[in-house]
């Protein structure tokens, strides 16, 4: 007997452990008695709080791999899939509304004197050749990339999983090569046009006249005004962001981490959304929103009243060198 009585206090010590610990035990397990994967005493938000970065250990080299949890890929993935599409959304309607007004309630600003019927080069071909294919590529450019921001919600319904699956796909490396060419472009662009969009003298006179709105007359300006000098160089500063974030994206985690990767994303993605509009206001104007200014990139040549207009300073130095100084002041140009 005094060898079953030790026996008998370690056996109820036992029971009364186990029926004080059975709580928890519930807890841990669901109602069919299987383990419950969402007990837990700590909470994960908790968890994260005191570890932020969950990493494992690897044999093979790249130390990237080793990384499990990163919440500031939480971070990313919600400035991706909500404030960048609500964002970047209301940046290019709104530029669209915009230029839906100006057109109803100015129209289109025509030729004060009509057509002369005589023309003058303004772009030669090369030229022209450096903006279109500058041009060109940005609108592929645009067209996939905006499509990674919102083509799950506009284009996914419609077209289907499949078919969305195989548009994208071939869209990412539409994407990807035409970057190339874009950046051919842009590169032609600023050796081209650099002299020419330097501020000048008469570009003061044309901020007094607010580019002839104000005073309702023609306000002076070179080959460029300050507004198409303004564009050329936020298209220049947008265009080497894109550029160069783009590249670190085309080519990933080359002397990058994860977090370079997403900041260079982040980038990447809000330059381009600016660059769309701003390009969206460059597109208006050039098309609806003034008559003859196509010709410019489109033929090459103006139409004589066209530039007296918009660009007198210019008309005159160019008709000056080409020894025609009289064409200038032959038809008054307000």
């Amino acid at each position: 007997m005094t060898l079953l009585a030790p026996i008998r206090l370690v056996f109820f010590a036992m029971i009364l452990v186990f029926v004080g610990s059975a709580p928890g035990i519930a807890q841990k397990l669901g109602p069919d008695g299987a383990p419950n994967p969402t007990a837990s005493v700590t909470s994960e938000r908790e968890l994260l709080r005191q570890f932020p970065r969950a990493e494992g250990r690897i044999d093979i080299p790249d130390t990237k791999a080793s990384v499990l949890i990163q919440p500031a890929g939480r971070t990313w993935d919600y400035f991706h899939e909500v404030l960048l599409r609500w964002g970047g959304g209301m940046v290019i309607l709104g530029m669209i509304a915009i230029l839906g007004a100006a057109y109803l309630i100015m129209g289109r600003l025509r030729i004060t004197a009509g057509r002369s019927g005589r023309k003058i080069v303004r772009f030669k071909a090369f030229e022209r050749f450096s903006h279109w294919l500058t041009a060109v590529s940005f609108v592929v450019l645009g067209l996939t990339g905006l499509n990674i921001t919102f083509g799950k919600i506009l284009l996914l319904p419609v077209i289907g999983a499949d078919a969305f699956s195989s548009v994208s796909q071939v869209a990412k490396y539409v994407h990807n090569f035409t970057s190339f060419s874009f950046v051919a472009g842009l590169v032609l662009i600023i050796v081209i046009f650099f002299k020419d969009n330097i501020p000048e003298k008469v570009d003061l006179e044309w901020l007094k006249q607010g580019g002839g709105f104000i005073k309702n007359k023609h306000a002076p300006a070179g080959r460029f005004n300050p507004g198409e000098k303004a564009v050329y160089w936020l298209s220049l500063a947008a265009g080497v962001f894109v550029s160069v974030s783009g590249f670190v994206l085309l080519f990933p985690f080359f002397g990058t981490d994860i977090a370079d990767m997403q900041i260079a994303q982040a980038v990447h993605a809000i330059i381009a959304v600016l660059f769309v509009a701003l390009i969206l206001g460059h597109i208006y104007i050039g098309t609806l929103g003034m008559e003859g200014a196509f010709e410019a990139m489109g033929t090459g040549e103006v139409d004589l009243n066209w530039a007296k207009e918009h660009h007198d300073v210019w008309l005159a130095r160019k008709l000056a060198s080409e020894g025609r100084q009289g064409e200038a002041s032959s038809t008054p140009a307000e």
